[in-house]
């Protein structure tokens, strides 16, 4: 199984993601916020890769400081000491990737390359944290996403891009696709982080979810907040599901007994 070559997904049950530390309870994307992620169990935080205009690695999500902090601005735009002055929810600092990677070295990241300026101080924040192991590399740019594991130099767990979900699905719902199928397999990417759906059409079914296991590869739903449908999601069989609701994933997994708290949960 592909999945298995990865420690990243070596996990007991379904995979919880804290998504951008669990954007519902908190300011996105904070060290507040992915402390009390932590401090409820969980081992998996979902963040973002952006690169500041003289190279600086943050973890943060929009393109633009507008939306959750005091300031304004494109990030690739602005140095780091303005950078660092903003303010996520007029009170915490926006942190920087290298510093979550080392104050939690027992936890896993999902990490969303947002733009290619952030790939080469994203390996580099990587090799000096050691970190090879414990994350997972994503972005809506399959370019990029070559990029960055070309840059990192190392087989690293990372899930499709855009490209690869749209054969997965092909795959999974018309025949004749066993060729394709075949090459998603020797691609050697151990999972699939899509939505429920996308533009009208259906893309987290159980044949998709058994299409993409035959070929060893796990299937992780984002942005699951509401609580019956994460039931759903999981009696169809998917692998991780990412929330903004971490209390709310965590009451139900721990209701069907798949819930395995990290060591530092309080």
């Amino acid at each position: 199984m592909l999945s298995r070559r990865f420690a990243f997904l070596d996990h007991p049950g379904p995979l919880p993601f804290a998504h951008r530390g669990g954007a519902a309870e908190g300011a996105e994307n904070s060290v507040a916020a992915f402390e009390r992620a932590v401090e409820l169990g969980y081992t998996y935080l979902e963040t973002d890769a952006h690169a500041t205009s003289d190279g600086v690695l943050v973890a943060f999500h929009d393109h633009t400081l507008d939306r959750v902090t005091d300031r304004r601005g494109r990030i690739s735009e602005l140095p780091y000491q303005a950078v660092r002055r903003a303010r996520i929810g007029g009170v915490h600092e926006i942190p920087l990737l290298e510093d979550l990677l080392g104050t939690w070295p027992e936890v896993r990241f999902n990490i969303d390359v947002k733009e290619s300026a952030a790939i080469a101080p994203l390996a580099e924040a990587i090799r000096r944290t050691d970190s090879y192991d414990r994350i997972c590399l994503t972005s809506f740019s399959d370019e990029r996403l070559v990029m960055a594991r070309a840059a990192l130099g190392k087989e690293v767990c990372s899930a499709l891009g855009p490209r690869g979900v749209a054969a997965l699905r092909a795959a999974a719902t018309t025949s004749g696709y066993g060729r394709l199928l075949g090459r998603l397999s020797r691609a050697g990417v151990p999972c699939a982080q899509v939505p429920v759906g996308f533009r009208g059409l259906r893309v987290t079914t159980r044949r998709l979810i058994r299409t993409a296991h035959a070929i060893g590869m796990q299937v992780h739903v984002w942005t699951i907040n509401d609580t019956v449908r994460m039931d759903h999601l999981l009696d169809l069989g998917v692998d991780g599901i990412m929330t903004d609701n971490v209390t709310g994933l965590r009451g139900v997994l721990e209701r069907r007994g798949q819930w395995h708290p990290g060591r530092m949960a309080a």
